[in-house]
């Protein structure tokens, strides 16, 4: 169900696809009081990168407790965006819990995974960004180290957090980008580009029908897309923090944007 805009020169409407975002609980962030009335937020970065690639985005609540509901708002979108924020449980991947896990949002949980199960199964162009890159995976039946310095010690350092005192635009290593894929048109071809990595969760088996779009130096899977022609892509890196055409984002916003309007037309 795309939107129209009146920005357009002459007059002319311009369709923008409706792009959901999920959002998250606002008491499992740390530092947050939890006599706030319970609450749904989601940073503007991700909203703003999907607005200047030319969509309409909208914020999902985690409405996962009522299906029908949920399906509701679901079927009027034209793609989805799963961003980052805190751990995927790992009950949901069959892996124990260990004293390094992260926060966790249930609610989250339940909602991101029906709708990228949906649209997965469906064909619903879908990006994933850090945790929603994890969360695809797991949606597609694939597994997550739940905390890579204990469970893979021998890989390097991938969670450089801002509580560390790193900004969120820290390059911190180069990932080796798999040629042929989506995410390599996305970026221009490149070979290898440099990410910014705050995630402590990684890959350890990927999902049905996924694919590694990009590799970091350690072997961790950093991206993955689903094979066949719907836009199912994820990176585990943060691209919001950069403008459009930075060698770690290059067009992806764009080419998911693109991929949600055809949708819509379809």
């Amino acid at each position: 169900m795309s939107v129209t805009s009146s920005e357009a020169p002459k007059g002319r409407a311009v369709e923008r696809p409706l792009i959901g975002v999920t959002t998250q609980t606002l008491q499992v962030i740390d530092g947050i009081p939890s006599d706030l009335p319970p609450s749904w937020v989601m940073n503007q970065y991700y909203v703003r990168a999907l607005v200047n690639a030319g969509a309409a985005p909208v914020l999902v609540p985690l409405i996962g407790f009522d299906e029908a509901a949920l399906r509701g708002v679901y079927e009027g979108l034209d793609g989805v965006l799963f961003p980052g924020g805190v751990d995927v449980d790992p009950d949901l991947y069959g892996a124990t819990r260990t004293g390094k896990l992260d926060r966790l949002d249930a609610d989250r949980d339940t909602t991101e995974l029906k709708l990228a199960t949906w649209a997965l199964g469906e064909g619903k162009p879908v990006l994933g960004l850090c945790r929603g890159f994890q969360l695809l995976n797991v949606a597609a039946g694939g597994t997550l180290w739940p905390d890579l310095a204990h469970d893979q010690p021998n890989m390097q350092k991938h969670d450089y957090f801002p509580s560390q005192g790193f900004t969120r635009s820290h390059l911190a290593h180069a990932v080796e980008v798999q040629q042929g894929t989506r995410l390599s048109d996305a970026l221009g071809h490149r070979e290898s580009v440099m990410v910014n990595s705050m995630h402590h969760q990684g890959i350890r088996q990927l999902g049905d029908q996924l694919v590694p779009a990009a590799v970091a130096p350690d072997g961790l899977v950093e991206a993955l897309e689903r094979r066949g022609d719907t836009f199912a892509v994820g990176v585990q890196w943060h691209p919001e923090m950069f403008a459009s055409g930075e060698q770690s984002v290059g067009k992806l916003f764009e080419e998911f944007v693109s991929a949600a309007t055809s949708s819509s037309r379809a």
